[in-house]
Parts: C-alpha cells; structure tokens; sequence
C-alpha cells in the first residue's frame, strides 16, 4: 500500500471555502491545524472549557466561537464533537 503524502492531494476543493472545525479536542485540533497550514479559512467552534482556550493559544482567528455560531459561519462543517454530545 502506498501512503498519500500531503503535497499529492489537491486543495482546489476547498479553495475560497471556509471550513468549520467543530470541537477542538485531539481530531479538531489536528484537523484544523493541518487545514490552516495548507492555506484553508478555519473556524473553529468549541464549548467553553480548557480545548477552547487551546485554540485560542493557537492563534486561531476570529478566536474560537460557540459551536452553532461557528456552523453556521461555515461553508464545510467538520463534526468533532464527543459521541455524548
């Protein structure tokens, strides 16, 4: 099996898009970031606790916002919420 390296995919999908990564524990961080440093708009939406500081700390801006302020800022919407929630 060969590995898809990250310079092999193509981001022509979500260019001009903004993606709304919500929740930010270990998925949405690591999404987020990934999206970000390959040029794509994110959002991030999380509850308030300590993972909304965290990317807060990350630089993400607008800052993190409520999560249904956030989906409905976003063309694409990344679930990454708990299964309780």
């Amino acid at each position: 099996m060969e590995l898809i390296k990250v310079h092999d995919v193509s981001m022509d999908a979500l260019s001009g898009r903004t993606v709304s990564v919500l929740g930010y524990g270990n998925q949405g961080r690591a999404q987020a970031l990934n999206l970000r440093d390959n040029g794509v708009e994110v959002i991030v939406g999380n509850q308030e606790d300590s993972y909304k500081d965290r990317a807060a700390e990350d630089g993400f801006k607008p800052m993190p916002m409520p999560i249904a302020e956030a989906a409905g800022a976003g063309n694409c919407l990344l679930l990454l919420t708990t299964d309780e929630s």
